[in-house]
C-alpha cells in the first residue's frame, strides 16, 4: 500500500462561487475579433463576408472597427455558437475571442 506523504487539499469554495457568479447565464455571449500586424484589411473583409454572411458594407464597418480600435463584436449569440464563431475565425488566422455581452 503507498500512502501519500503530501496533503490534500480541498478547492476554495468561495472562489468556486465567485466565478459561477460572474458568468450570467441569462446575457448573450459575443465574438470578438481583435486588430493584428498580419492579415491585410481586405481578408478580413473577406471573412466577414464569406463566414457571416455580411454585406460589403457591414463587412467593411466591422473590419475598420478591428483596425481603428483595435477589436470588434462580430456575432453575438450563445456561449456555444460563439465558441464555434471564434474557433472559425482562428481556422481563418485570426485572433479572436468571446465574452460575455455586458463585460
Amino acid at each position: 500500500m503507498v500512502v501519500a506523504s503530501t496533503p490534500v487539499s480541498t478547492p476554495d469554495t468561495e472562489s468556486v462561487t465567485d466565478a459561477a457568479e460572474a458568468i450570467a447565464p441569462d446575457r448573450p455571449w459575443r465574438t470578438i475579433v481583435w486588430n493584428d500586424p498580419v492579415n491585410l484589411m481586405s481578408y478580413v473583409t473577406y471573412v466577414f463576408r464569406s463566414y457571416f454572411g455580411y454585406s460589403e458594407q457591414k463587412a467593411r464597418t466591422l473590419m475598420l472597427q478591428v483596425h481603428h480600435e483595435g477589436r470588434s463584436a462580430v456575432s453575438h449569440g450563445s456561449r456555444e455558437q460563439m465558441e464555434v464563431d471564434v474557433q472559425a475565425m482562428h481556422s481563418f488566422g485570426l485572433w479572436a475571442t468571446l465574452a460575455q455581452d455586458g463585460d
